[in-house]
C-alpha cells in the first residue's frame, strides 16, 4: 500500500506528523506539502487581511504562533538542530529536510485539485491519500486518483466542530469535550464516515493550540489502526456515517470576546515556547 500524504506543517501537527513519516516511510510514496501562502487564496497579505476583518487582531497570536513562527524558524532549523543536538531526531526535523533524508519525493501543493496533484499521484503510483492536518478540500476527482481514496484525522469528536480550529470551538462550550476522529475523506469539509474516534481528556488550563497538539498526537494510534485494517483488507471501510452539524469556522470577534470571558486561551507562553523548540528537541 503506497500512501500519499498531503499536510501543512504547523505547530498542532508538526512532531505528530514527522514521527509518521518517519514511522511508515517504507510506505509513503510522496509528501504534498500545502502551500500556506498560495495564490489561490490571496497570498499571505490576503489571507491576513481576512482574518483580521473576520476575527480582529486577537487572533493574530494564534496565527503568529502555530504557524508564522514554525514557518520562519523553519529555515534555522540546521542551526537550532545543532545547538540542541536534534541532528538525527525525525521530531525536531522540518517535513522537507526529513522527507531528504529518508529519500521520499515531495512537493509543495499550491491547489491539490488541479491537473498536476493527479499526475503527481500517477507517477507515484499512490493508493491511498493520507490527510492529517491539511488545508484544502479533495474534490470527488482528485480522491478518485487513487485506488482506495483517503482517510483524515481531524482533532474532534465528529460531527461535532467540523472545520479548521476545532478546539477553539471546543473550548467554547461550558463544559469542554475534546478527542480525535479518523475519517474517510469526502468532497465537503470533514464530512465522510467515522472510522475511529476517541475521546481525550485534556488539562483545564488548556489552550486551543496545546489541545490541538496533544490531539493529533493522540491520535496517531487510531491513524494506525485504521491504515492497518486498509493494508489487511485492500479497502477503506464504509465508516459510520452520522447526520451532519453546523460547519464551525475562524472564530468570530464575538467568539473571542466569549472565550475571554470564559478564561480560556487561544494561546499561551508555554505554547510560544513549543514553537521555538520545534527543531530542538523531542
Amino acid at each position: 500500500m503506497r500512501i500519499a500524504l498531503f499536510t501543512l506543517e504547523a505547530l498542532a501537527n508538526a512532531r505528530a506528523v514527522r514521527r509518521f513519516v518517519a514511522d511508515h516511510a517504507g510506505e509513503i510514496a510522496v509528501v504534498g506539502l500545502s502551500d500556506p501562502e498560495r495564490p489561490g487564496v490571496g497570498g499571505l497579505t490576503g489571507q491576513v487581511r481576512r482574518h483580521l476583518l473576520r476575527s480582529g487582531p486577537g487572533f493574530l497570536p494564534y496565527l503568529a504562533v502555530n504557524f508564522g513562527l514554525p514557518d520562519l524558524l523553519r529555515g534555522l532549523a540546521p542551526a537550532t538542530q545543532r545547538l540542541g543536538g536534534s541532528l538525527d531526531v525525525p521530531e525536531a526535523t522540518p517535513l522537507h529536510s526529513l522527507c531528504n533524508r529518508l529519500g521520499l519525493p515531495h512537493a509543495v501543493i499550491e491547489d491539490v485539485n488541479a491537473p498536476g496533484t493527479a499526475a503527481l499521484l500517477a507517477e507515484h503510483r499512490a493508493d491511498l491519500i493520507v490527510s492529517f492536518h491539511f488545508d484544502q478540500i479533495f474534490a470527488a476527482a482528485t480522491l478518485a486518483a487513487v485506488p482506495l481514496g483517503g482517510i483524515n484525522l481531524h482533532p474532534s469528536l465528529l460531527p461535532r466542530f467540523r472545520g479548521p480550529v476545532p478546539t477553539f470551538h471546543a473550548l467554547l462550550d461550558e463544559t469542554p469535550t475534546f478527542g480525535v476522529t479518523v475519517h474517510r475523506l469526502a468532497p465537503a469539509i470533514d464530512a465522510g464516515g467515522i472510522l475511529a474516534q476517541e475521546a481525550v481528556t485534556l488539562p483545564g488550563d488548556v489552550t486551543a493550540s496545546r489541545a490541538a497538539m496533544q490531539l493529533h498526537e493522540a491520535g496517531r494510534p487510531l491513524l494506525d489502526r485504521v491504515l492497518a485494517e486498509v493494508r489487511r483488507d485492500g479497502r477503506i471501510p464504509a465508516g459510520r456515517a452520522l447526520p451532519l452539524l453546523p460547519y464551525c469556522g475562524f472564530p468570530t470577534r464575538a467568539q473571542l470576546r466569549d472565550l475571554k470571558r470564559r478564561g480560556r486561551r487561544l494561546v499561551d507562553a508555554r505554547d510560544l515556547g513549543e514553537a521555538l523548540s520545534l527543531s530542538v528537541r523531542r
